[in-house]
C-alpha cells in the first residue's frame, strides 16, 4: 500500500456502500496515484462470493464504479494543478458502466483495481478505462462514463442537492 492521501479520505459525508469511509457495513476501498494511473487493492472476503471461490460479479461492479468516480473526482483536481484536499471539492454520478467479465475473480486473492481516465468532455463528462487484475491475469475490464454532478463553489449547480 502507500502512505499518500487516499482519494476517499477527501470525500467528508460519504455513505456510499462501495467508497464511503462512512459506511461501516461497506466495502471501504480506498484509491489513489500511481504515476497516472489509479489503483485500488481491495481483498474480498468469503461475504463477497456470487460461486463458491468466485467474487460476486454486484461485488465487481460495485468496486469499478467507486474507483472510478474517485478517480474522476482526483484527475479533475489533478488537472487544475491542485491538492487533492483544496477547495473547491467535486461530487461525480455514474453515467454508465459496462463491466466485461473476463475469466473469474477468485475470492481468496487481492484484487488490484487500475483506471485511467481517457476523455474529458466539457469539463464534466470523463470517460474512463478500469481493469480488475488478480495475480497479474486480468479478469474485468470495464469502461465507465462519471458525471460531474456537484462543486462546492457553485451555489447554483442544482443536479446533484447533497443530501
Amino acid at each position: 500500500m502507500t502512505t499518500q492521501p487516499c482519494f476517499q479520505d477527501v470525500m467528508p459525508g460519504d455513505e456510499c456502500f462501495g467508497c464511503g469511509g462512512n459506511n461501516r457495513q461497506g466495502l471501504q476501498i480506498k484509491s489513489y496515484w500511481q504515476g497516472d494511473v489509479a489503483i485500488c487493492e481491495w481483498q474480498p472476503q468469503t461475504h463477497h462470493q456470487g460461486w463458491a471461490g468466485l467474487t460476486c460479479g454486484g461485488i465487481i461492479a460495485t468496486l469499478v464504479d467507486c474507483h472510478c468516480m474517485a478517480t474522476a473526482m482526483a484527475y479533475a483536481i489533478r488537472e487544475e494543478g491542485r491538492a487533492l484536499d483544496s477547495e473547491p471539492s467535486y461530487r461525480f454520478a455514474t453515467g454508465s458502466l459496462s463491466v466485461r467479465f473476463v475469466k473469474p475473480t477468485p475470492v481468496n486473492a487481492p484484487l488490484l483495481l487500475t483506471a485511467r481516465v481517457i476523455e474529458v468532455k466539457d469539463k464534466r463528462k470523463y470517460r474512463l478505462n478500469c481493469e480488475v487484475t488478480v495475480a497479474g491475469q486480468v479478469t474485468v475490464e470495464a469502461e465507465v462514463v462519471a458525471f460531474l454532478v456537484w462543486r462546492s463553489d457553485d451555489d447554483n449547480d442544482s443536479a446533484f442537492s447533497g443530501a
